[in-house]
């Protein structure tokens, strides 16, 4: 008897003909046969400066004891913009179909039809053309400040998720440049960099969704890592509500009695340390180290109580959060977070770096390497993909934070021209190989008080920074355009110049990496894309 054959789910592993089995974890990721997971990485700031005002319970004179000089819990955080990168395992496309990828000119200094062809569109559906379908050249679509085009499936996913008015304040650029395919080896991931640069959370200092030394899939720089801030794994909701305990006293007594009662056991101890004799007893601490070991331990403890007592405080899918991430009127609905791990992946991650309790955080995703089928399955995935991107845009708008957002995959993709017809393959080319050539990480930046504005004096001059690097006619890298455009560890080093110069301080970028490839400050100025956002610390607006 003839048995039917099952409908492949878009979320069901990916077997190629033309690769081994996988045997890594990062393999296993890749194809699908693993769930990519959530990251909450380095630092930025609790309440940057105000803590959400959340601190009217904690005593004025025992708050003058948490700043940096005392007992550093480092409750203002580090002032520093969020920072937020999407880890695409597998080797996704994000030029031509996705983000706009030109010629030395900039995004719109088109390319040829067979390069965009190669990129994943049909002849009829390349940027340069007018749209045959209603007689204009609609296949541009500026409205995030980057050029995307107008089907590409990230950009629909963002558009989902934000408000207009959160498009408006958004902007981005895009870096040509080629990674190796299938590889846990390119050092893409710079979050030991941005750490560097001076983000450090209040709550955590690095988290990642992978037990590695990066916290992801893609390997961190060398010269960049530091083990003493390895990252802890946190992949879900439940990890972030459990990176805190308070103990038993907020389950028998209120919040504020809680924190009265570590106030008081502060008190009475210092008051007892005082009294302290050192004498000429060499094993006993001088006496204001004695004070100092008293004050920052129950101090600390009155403080977590004080931050965390209140179990919406950390919790992303809290309704009485503020502000709130799940249920009506809020990012995602009750049934899209119960239905979809990436999306709870996503708001534990925005939830941790835009509230300030982490500075920067990798979301990493697995099933990128889908070629070998048909178009319909990376449509589905990217618009999957955008839309997590967009709840994280929106969600800063809704803080009241700025962001940059990182969107990398190891490797791309590349379409030998044949159409996938289907209504979710949308009349596009079929990803038929991998292709190292065609990619083109991107990232965006979000700013509440209006779109970055792009380095440069002429329009001219600002696609250029928009655009770093270029690629060829044929839909390929040119690889001599910039130190970044293949070599890895100077991609990530440029993404990361490229944060230090939205708070104006690129110019310490070599003192703070002084091995790095970038050359001198001229050449690093064609490198960065945006002027500064903030001429000072960071601070999340009171709730």
């Amino acid at each position: 008897m003839a048995r039917r054959k099952r409908q492949r789910s878009y979320d069901d592993p990916l077997r190629h003909p033309d690769h081994p089995r996988p045997r890594t974890r990062r393999e296993f990721l890749a194809q699908g046969f693993i769930a990519g997971s959530g990251t909450v990485l380095g630092g930025a700031m609790l309440s940057l400066g105000g803590a959400r005002n959340a601190r009217a319970i904690l005593s004025p004179d025992l708050q003058a004891l948490l700043g940096p000089t005392e007992c550093d819990i480092a409750t203002l955080g580090a002032g520093k913009i969020p920072f937020i990168c999407f880890d695409l395992a597998g080797g996704c496309s994000q030029a031509g179909s996705n983000v706009l990828v030109g010629q030395r000119d900039g995004q719109l200094d088109f390319l040829s039809t067979m390069g965009y062809e190669r990129q994943g569109l049909p002849g009829d559906m390349v940027p340069s053309i007018v749209n045959p379908a209603t007689g204009t050249n609609d296949f541009v679509d500026s409205r995030l400040g980057l050029a995307f085009h107008s089907d590409s499936a990230f950009l629909r996913g963002i558009i989902d998720k934000t408000t207009p008015a959160t498009l408006a304040n958004t902007t981005g650029a895009v870096i040509p440049a080629r990674s190796d395919n299938d590889t846990s080896n390119n050092p893409h991931n710079p979050m030991y960099g941005i750490s560097r640069a001076g983000a450090d959370g209040s709550l955590l200092s690095l988290i990642g969704s992978e037990n590695s030394d990066s916290g992801g899939n893609s390997m961190a720089p060398a010269m960049m890592i530091d083990l003493t801030k390895r990252p802890t794994k946190v992949d879900r909701p439940s990890d972030v509500t459990g990176l805190v305990d308070v103990g038993d006293l907020t389950s028998v007594l209120t919040q504020q009695d809680a924190v009265k009662v570590m106030e008081s056991i502060y008190r009475i101890s210092d008051q007892k340390m005082s009294a302290v004799s050192v004498g000429g007893d060499p094993f006993i601490y001088p006496e204001d180290v004695i004070k100092d070991l008293v004050r920052c331990g129950y101090v600390k403890s009155a403080d977590l109580a004080d931050r965390f007592g209140d179990p919406t405080t950390l919790d992303p899918a809290s309704p009485d959060a503020v502000p709130p991430i799940v249920g009506p009127g809020a990012i995602f609905t009750q049934a899209e977070f119960a239905s979809e791990s990436e999306f709870r992946k996503t708001a534990s991650v925005m939830k941790m770096v835009m509230n300030g309790f982490a500075g920067a955080g990798t979301i990493e995703m697995g099933g990128y390497d889908y070629h070998g089928g048909r178009r319909a399955e990376g449509e589905v995935k990217d618009f999957r993909a955008g839309r997590c991107m967009g709840a994280c845009l929106e969600y800063a708008a809704r803080v009241g934070v700025p962001l940059m957002m990182y969107v990398f995959s190891d490797g791309s993709l590349s379409s030998n021209g044949a159409i996938d017809a289907t209504v979710e393959g949308r009349g596009k080319g079929e990803w038929t190989s991998d292709n190292s050539s065609t990619a083109a990480p991107f990232f965006l930046v979000y700013n509440p008080t209006g779109r970055a504005r792009l380095m440069g004096g002429t329009a001219t001059e600002q696609a250029v920074h928009q655009q770093i690097g270029y690629m060829r006619p044929d839909g390929s890298v040119e690889t001599a355009a910039t130190p970044a455009a293949n070599q890895v560890n100077l991609l990530a080093e440029t993404v990361i110049l490229n944060y230090m110069a939205l708070h104006g301080e690129q110019g310490n970028f070599g003192s703070l990496f002084p091995n790095h490839g970038l050359g001198n400050s001229t050449l690093q100025d064609s490198l960065t894309a945006f002027e500064p956002i903030v001429s000072g610390p960071v601070r999340i607006p009171p709730a």
